[in-house]
């Protein structure tokens, strides 16, 4: 009984880093293409963090058939406060399509202010403009 009321607090603390991490979801994104009211899928998106020397890249990710990445983070880590920026590679999705586009990548650079702050970030695109907000 001894041993195994030892070994409580040790199992404890083996879910402790799994606690601690950034939760599933903590970061996601949505692309809706205007001109067609459609989802943009097998969109390339990759997340990056700022450093004292530039962008360090945490995650890249493709958009789902909803237009969807619906957890790009990390789960492994913590999201912490910082700046970082999501570039949404829509290039090479308007040239499987066959059409030109002006934006061959759309980089949004935003602040976190709270450690695991859950994020979304929409993008709403066309081949000449896009708009983006804070959605959730």
């Amino acid at each position: 009984m001894k041993v195994v009321a030892s070994l409580i607090p040790i199992l404890c603390l083996a879910w402790l880093p799994a606690a601690m991490a950034a939760p599933e979801g903590t970061l996601s994104v949505h692309i809706l293409n205007q001109q067609t009211g459609k989802p943009s899928a097998d969109v390339t998106v990759v997340l990056e963090k700022k450093t004292d020397t530039g962008w360090q890249t945490l995650a890249t990710g493709k958009t789902d058939s909803n237009g969807r990445v619906k957890s790009l983070y990390p789960q492994d880590s913590e999201m912490d406060k910082g700046v970082y920026k999501v570039t949404f590679e829509t290039g090479d999705y308007f040239k499987k399509s066959g059409q030109a586009s002006f934006f061959p990548e759309i980089p949004v650079i935003f602040s976190v202010s709270q450690e695991n702050e859950k994020l979304h970030i929409p993008l709403l695109l066309s081949q000449h403009g896009y708009s983006t907000y804070r959605g959730n």
